[in-house]
């Protein structure tokens, strides 16, 4: 695969396509539609500044666009905000328009991964300070329809979390739903004992095919997951 930077503003993708897909305006109409969704994105947020702060379920307003609808229907799935669900719907909007051309595609947003692949791949997880950080890895097997791999941590990077974690990964087939729900699991887990109601409770989400919990040297997994060492 041939993998290149895509970033514009606050937003900084790594796209890989499949070698034989490659073309030479691949990245140019990459960008265009990067920006296209950004310009979308940033026009209604003028129009509707809560779709923006809240940390709820929200409801449109007629006539928002594509990228905003994917947000707010994974976050009402999972139960918080529509920004939840940003990155992961940046990776998968994008992603599903390069595979229309492209037999692999991988696009990671900041941590958030929208991936159809015809080959197994295995991703690692980096999950800060754990002793478990980069020692264990997700082992993914083709999905036709695609899927999404998002992480949520309350000791990694700058999203806002509620919880404890060190990293809170659900695997779905978006990657918005991915974000969305991995934000759920990150916020509800403060300790050990939280681990199996708040996987239940997030693999009962409808499209969540599993998830990984991990808070200090301590991991829990529920659903369809391999772990492997790394």
């Amino acid at each position: 695969m041939t993998t290149f930077p895509l970033s514009l503003k606050e937003s900084d993708l790594l796209v890989s396509v499949d070698q034989d897909s490659l073309c030479p305006g691949l990245r140019k109409d990459a960008l265009t539609l990067l920006m296209g969704l950004r310009n979308d994105l940033e026009q209604y947020i003028v129009r509707d500044p809560l779709f923006q702060s809240t940390l709820l379920p929200h409801r449109l307003l007629s006539g928002a666009p594509r990228i905003a609808r994917l947000m707010a229907a994974a976050a009402r799935r999972a139960g918080v905000g529509p920004m939840a669900a940003v990155a992961g719907a940046f990776a998968e909007v994008i992603g599903r328009e390069l595979q229309r051309t492209a037999k692999d595609v991988i696009v990671e947003n900041g941590g958030d991964i929208y991936l159809k692949t015809r080959h197994s791949i295995t991703t690692g997880i980096f999950a800060g300070n754990s002793p478990l950080s980069g020692k264990v890895g997700l082992r993914l097997f083709p999905r036709p329809e695609g899927c999404g791999v998002c992480t949520s941590s309350a000791t990694v990077g700058p999203s806002l979390s509620f919880g404890r974690t060190d990293a809170a990964i659900v695997i779905s087939r978006s990657a918005a739903l991915s974000d969305a729900a991995a934000s759920t699991l990150g916020n509800l887990v403060h300790q050990e004992e939280d681990f199996i109601p708040v996987l239940e409770k997030v693999c009962s989400i409808r499209g969540v095919q599993g998830a990984v919990v991990i808070l200090g040297d301590k991991l829990g997994v529920m659903g369809d997951v391999e772990l492997v060492p790394m």
